[in-house]
């Protein structure tokens, strides 16, 4: 079996997985089960592999799977600048893994969760 049906439907799943992907692209790190984090890792690192090779393919392709939200809002002087998930994968995660050929995110385990003792975990981009 090559994938985790983690107990949804493939709308919701896919649904899940992609909310879960932009967050961590957004965040940098967050704290969900063990078994999303697995499939999470897949789906981030392919998003990162399509960030690095850069062109106009490459980024319709990550754009149809990542959420269009907001990541960073600065001031620049009198404009104000606002940085989608997109743009900031593009322009400050893949240029920093340019010389990495792949193993983008860490997962490191936690305390099982408190209601039903689910592995809980830290994903993150290494």
């Amino acid at each position: 079996m090559g994938y985790r049906k983690l107990g949804r439907t493939s709308s919701q799943r896919k649904a899940m997985l992609r909310d879960l992907t932009t967050d961590l692209i957004i965040n940098e790190r967050i704290v969900t089960t063990q078994t999303r984090a697995k499939e999470i890792s897949r789906t981030t690192e392919k998003m990162v592999t399509l960030g690095k090779r850069g062109d106009l393919h490459a980024r319709r392709l990550a754009a149809a799977y990542v959420r269009d939200e907001v990541a960073n809002i600065t001031e620049d002087d009198d404009a104000v600048v606002v940085q989608s998930a997109l743009q900031k994968l593009f322009s400050d995660i893949a240029p920093r893994y340019k010389e990495r050929n792949g193993g983008y995110t860490r997962i490191l385990k936690t305390a099982p969760r408190r209601g039903d003792a689910a592995p809980m975990v830290i994903i993150e981009l290494v």
